[in-house]
This record gives C-alpha cells, structure tokens and sequence, in this order.
C-alpha cells in the first residue's frame, strides 16, 4: 500500500509539471481529469514512466502524459533527433529528412509537428502529402539523398497505438552506433528545448511526383513478363485492411500488367478505427475475413493483404481440396526465395555473387534450396535492419536478389531499405500466374517445394511472465538453458548449440567455434539430429519468452504426404513442449 501511495505521489508530482502553458489547454483538461479522478488507474499508466525511445524509435498508446504518444514526447524524440543529425553532420549545412506516416489516427498531426520541429532547427524537410507505405519512405530518402527520415506508424498494432521510426541516410532504420547516439540525445531533451514554431520555407510537400519512380522501380523487379501477359486475367482479391497500401498496391498490380484486381469495398476506406477487423494484421485469420467472402463469391485465384503501413503481407489460396488456407509467413518467404532464384536462373537472369538472406527464425528449408541452387544464403537477427546491413555492405560488389523473415516481411529489391509489401503483392501475383501458367495454383508450387527440399512446419509458442517477478523468472530461464543446455529435445538428440550471448556455437563432441555476427543477442538455438531447430528469445517489448519450433521431415514426396506430415509435427511438438517443461 505505501509502494503504490508513494507511486501515485511521483505521478502526481509528473502530471502537475503538463498543467503548464507549455502544453495546450486539450492536454491539460485530460490531465486535470487523471487528477481529480478517484480511481488513479489512468494517472498511473500516463506517467509512471516517459515514454521510451528505444532502438526502433517510439511505440505506445496515443494520449496525454509522459508515457503515451502525443505531439509533446513525439517533440521531445524530433527534437532529440534533430540535435544528433546536427552534430553528426556538422559539416552540412543542407541537412535534409523524408517525414511519411501511416492511416492511424493522429498520425497527420504527429507527421506535421515532427515536419514543423525538423524545420525549426534548420533542416529541409520532405513531407508525404498524405499517408503512404513505409518502404516509400525508405525510398525516398534514398531517392532524394536525405541524411534520415521518419515514419510516423504503429505497423499493425491495435488502434489505440501510434509510434515513430527513425530512419538513416540509407534508407534502412538506424543501427549503432547512431541507435544510441540519437537515444542519448533524445533523454537529454525537455519540454522546454524543443521548437515547435515550422519554418514553412523548409518543408517542401511531395507525393505523386515519387510515387512515379517508385512504382516504375518497382515494375523492373518483374522477372517474367511474358507469363503476366499470358494470365493477365488472374483473379486478385486485395484488401489494404484501411491503411496505406490502398494508395500503391493496386495501381502496381496494373503497372505489371493485371486486369483483373478486386479490392475489398469496406476495407479501401481510410480509418484509423479499423472497423472491419478486430486487429489490423494480416497473420490473422480474422483480418482477412472480408475478403475470403470476396475471394469464395468470385472464384479468385488468391488473396493478398496488406497491414496498415503495408510493409507485410499476408495472404491466402486454395488448397487440393478446394478449401482456402492462409499461407504463413515462413512458407511466403519460402515461395519468394523458391521462386527467384528458380525463375532468374531460368531466365538467364543470375549473376555470380547473387545472394539472398533470412533471419535466423525463419525456415531452414530456405538454406536447402540456397546450398542444391549454388547460391549464397545469409542468416541475419530479427529485423530488417538487419537485412538492409547484408545488402549495405555488400553494395558495389554482390548483388541482392530477396530476404525475409518468418513474420511476413519480405524485400525483393534494394532500392528500399525496409520490407516492402508492394513489391511484395506484385511478385506474389506474377508469382501466382507462372503457377497457373503450369496448370497449378500457388499451393501446388509450395507443394513442389516441400517434395524437392524437404517439408518443413513452424510454430511459435509465447510463454507470458507478467510483472517483475515474470522478468525476473524469464532471465533465471534463459539462464538455466545456458547453464544446463539440453541434450536431447522430443526424442532426437541435440547436436548445435549456438549462444548468440557469447557468439559461441557449441558442436555435440565438445568443440566450439565463433558465431560471424555484428553484434550479440540474448537468442539460444538448437539444432537437433532430426532436423528440429528450436530459437529461444525474451521479448525486447512485452513480457514474453518466445520460442520459435521448426520440425523437418524428408518423407514428404508429393502433396499428398503433406497432412500426414503436419499431422507428425504436431505430435511432434507435443514431445518438444514436454522435453522443455512448456
């Protein structure tokens, strides 16, 4: 009790400090009321604590207070940002940043004050004359030769959300060691440091003049246009679930050559809201209900999804039985992947040096098609900072053709520096006519893929710790893993560890060698005699240990091994919850 009158104290104390004229009279009348109101609750979660920019920049509930998005902490974090371009680009009097944003709520009012305080400080600014994709951002911060940029977006987070990203001079989201330099100076910035007062000179609006070049760049990533051609006709159900994508993707898919695009009525209305769905993400089933209705009414070939900063993409086709089943993000990275290289070897568009990249929790069955095809695979952490690091450092010199990640993110180009759910859609389409092309459908071509390279199936299991007590209980796991690895997980012995702690990989006769990666990350996999990988993380945002669960089996020889196949992994599983105490 005298814990939480103390934490109600400190609040106060906080909340009384946005009762000055340094915040408008909306923001006070909502303090005013956390204040007066009886139940502490809202006071509490507004300012217990600020509102934190991390590596990623800004994420959290929009709303008054320290701990929650709005014009004052997104301030605080361009004013921050401004001050670090400065000092890190001393030399430049003609800094410059691309200012984007999503379809959320708010989401205009924030990219104008972080435009307007750009501005102030003496840097040009470019802002979107209204919403648009975040890869678009990344481009046009390339396109444009820009020192950074911002992106005011919460991705497919609920609706409550909002957040900020920032971006570097390359197009891809900051890396160290500008992540900490912009963090150290963002905490040393107070309300009454930033500028607030634009000067309109510097901010120049654009819009269509680079959606143009966007989308032709977009069109050269085609790789057979004369099968477009042929199945211009393929039917396409898309929906942008209320967000960016509307502005883009439609208009690619045409650019290639489709004709025939249906896009989800209800769902092509801009709305922060998201009426139509319980949660704007196109992993879930849920979201993409309105257009499988679609999709089952017009007979279409497949249904493609984009998420409100449409930089994933989710989608779905029919199965051997004619049913619709929703494709995941390990088997969409695999289906790209599978199909560049299958497709530009074909064409005779492969060059030496060509290279593609994944995440270390994304399917290995990506690494087999890599090693039988010749072609350099790259493993990455999660994020596609990451991927952009492999294609900056290999600019001039090896050529990127492709990279994603398990969580529906994929990159075709290197032009952008973030998952690109546009180019995304239009691959996937061409993708979709080379299968029909050949008398098959899209799952017909993931089947191919399974009975040459082996079948795969992924599951993630979040095992939620609340509290500091959960915090505490999931750092004591990850210790006791390390202290104590396992040596045989569902039955099949463990023949590599690798602690990405320590950059150390562990082999089963004792022998250690050194993990290539840029820095370390409290992730532990384990590689098992069967082919079973297993990838252990705590959450960097939420009170979770995440485990990512690949299964392998090589029996599979044609699609109709594929339900006794997922039929054994899922037992499988069971026996691997069970060797872990899950």
């Amino acid at each position: 009790m005298e814990n939480n009158t103390q934490l109600i104290s400190q609040c106060t104390e906080k909340a009384q400090q946005w009762l000055t004229p340094a915040f408008d009279q909306e923001t006070q009348a909502s303090v005013r009321r956390m204040l007066e109101n009886e139940d502490k609750t809202d006071l509490i979660e507004c300012f217990y604590k600020e509102l934190e920019f991390g590596t990623g920049g800004l994420r959290g509930i929009m709303g008054a207070g320290s701990n929650r998005m709005n014009i004052y902490t997104v301030g605080m974090a361009t004013q921050g940002f401004a001050n670090y371009l400065k000092k890190n680009f001393a030399d430049r009097s003609d800094i410059s940043v691309v200012v984007c944003h999503d379809c959320r709520n708010n989401s205009r009012q924030f990219a104008e004050t972080v435009a307007d305080i750009f501005s102030a400080n003496g840097i040009k600014v470019y802002l979107f004359d209204d919403m648009r994709p975040t890869p678009e951002c990344s481009f046009a911060i390339r396109h444009l030769k820009c020192q950074a940029g911002v992106n005011v977006t919460a991705s497919h987070n609920p609706r409550e959300y909002n957040g900020y990203k920032a971006y570097w001079e390359d197009g891809a989201q900051v890396l160290a060691p500008h992540d900490t330099g912009i963090i150290d100076e963002v905490n040393k910035v107070t309300i009454d440091d930033v500028k607030f007062s634009g000067n309109k000179e510097l901010i120049q609006i654009i819009g269509e003049d680079i959606d143009k070049i966007y989308l032709e760049r977009i069109k050269e990533i085609c790789i057979d246009p004369e099968v477009i051609k042929r199945q211009k006709d393929l039917k396409i159900v898309y929906t942008p679930l209320h967000g960016t994508g509307m502005t883009m993707i439609p208009r690619s898919l045409k650019l290639w050559g489709f004709e025939n695009i249906h896009c989800v009525e209800e769902q092509m209305v801009k709305s922060g809201d998201f009426p139509t769905v319980v949660s704007p993400n196109p992993e879930n089933g849920e979201a993409l209900t309105f257009a499988l209705r679609d999709a089952k009414a017009m007979d279409a070939d497949v249904v493609m999804a984009s998420d409100p900063d449409a930089d994933r993409v989710g989608m779905a086709c029919k199965n051997d039985k004619g049913e619709w089943i929703l494709i995941n993000g390990n088997q969409t990275c695999l289906l790209f992947l599978y199909y560049i290289i299958t497709n530009r070897k074909a064409t005779g568009k492969m060059r030496d040096g060509d290279f593609i990249v994944k995440t270390i929790v994304t399917t290995e069955v990506i690494r087999e098609i890599a090693e039988k095809q010749n072609i350099e695979m790259r493993d990455c952490y999660t994020g596609f900072k990451w991927i952009a690091r492999e294609i900056a450092i290999s600019e001039g010199k090896q050529q990127y053709i492709g990279g994603g990640e398990e969580s529906y993110g994929f990159l075709a180009q290197d032009f952008v520096r973030d998952k690109d759910a546009v180019s995304a859609c239009s691959l996937l389409a061409e993708i979709c006519a080379y299968a029909k092309d050949k008398g098959k459908t899209l799952y017909d071509i993931l089947m191919d893929i399974y009975a040459e390279y082996g079948f795969s199936k992924e599951f993630t299991i979040n095992v939620v710790k609340p509290g500091k007590s959960g915090a505490d209980e999931i750092k004591q796991m990850m210790t006791d893993f390390r202290n104590e690895p396992p040596k045989e997980i569902g039955g099949s012995k463990v023949i590599v560890c690798k602690d990405y702690q320590t950059l150390e990989q562990t082999n089963a006769n004792g022998t250690k060698t050194k993990l290539d990666m840029p820095t370390t990350s409290n992730v532990l996999q384990w590689f098992c005699e069967d082919g079973t990988k297993i990838s252990v993380r705590p959450s960097g945002t939420e009170p979770k240990i995440k485990f990512y669960i690949e299964i392998k089996d090589n029996s599979m020889k044609c699609s109709g091994c594929y339900d006794r196949c997922c039929s054994a992994a899922e037992n499988k599983i069971n026996a691997i919850k069970s060797s872990l105490k899950l």
